[in-house]
């Protein structure tokens, strides 16, 4: 095998796409490619790529970081993240909550306004909870169903907690309802 094929099947490899994405609680057309490959960057554009493959290559325009659950949000990094449209969270196993504390924080306390995708191991029995925290898009696994997830959206009519979608809690809400 020649070493320029076997690079670009190598790339290939590493570049992975989601059968279904729901932004804005729709199903839409995935653009972007996700790479997981640490080294070198895909071939296919736009592409989501890890943190410090993109820190590297932050001044393309294509090119979109993906944040594992362990990342810190120093000023520095958001600061970064701000020059992008998109900012995916990975969640390397459904019982791994830390990716919503990350949505939240960007959000909230950083004031970022672009897509902050879910990325990863995303069950439907999540999207209404990553809704909440911040999330604008999720990448479904691959064996969750559209139809289910679009209904798990939409599961709960009346939410107790303030959240990033809703800053007030029920209680202050029927209060000024009065």
């Amino acid at each position: 095998m020649q070493p320029e094929q076997e690079l670009q099947e190598t790339q290939e490899a590493a570049v992975a796409t989601t059968s279904v994405l729901i932004k804005l609680g729709q199903q839409v057309t995935d653009t972007w490619v996700l790479s997981r490959e640490e080294e070198t960057l895909p071939s296919t554009r736009p592409a989501i790529v890890p943190l410090a493959l993109w820190q590297q290559h932050a001044d393309q325009d294509d090119l979109a970081p993906w944040l594992p659950s362990d990342t810190e949000l120093t000023p520095e990094l958001v600061a970064e993240l701000e020059q992008t449209a998109l900012v995916a969270i990975d969640f390397p196993a459904f019982t791994d909550g830390r990716g919503y504390t990350l949505a939240r924080l960007l959000r909230e306390r950083f004031g970022y306004a672009g897509e902050v995708r879910a990325i990863g191991d995303v069950l439907i029995d999540q999207l209404y909870y990553m809704s909440r925290c911040g999330f604008d898009a999720m990448a479904l696994r691959a064996d969750q169903e559209l139809e289910p997830a679009l209904n798990a959206l939409k599961a709960f009519s009346v939410s107790y907690q303030p959240a990033v979608d809703l800053d007030e809690p029920l209680f202050a809400r029927r209060l000024r309802e009065r």
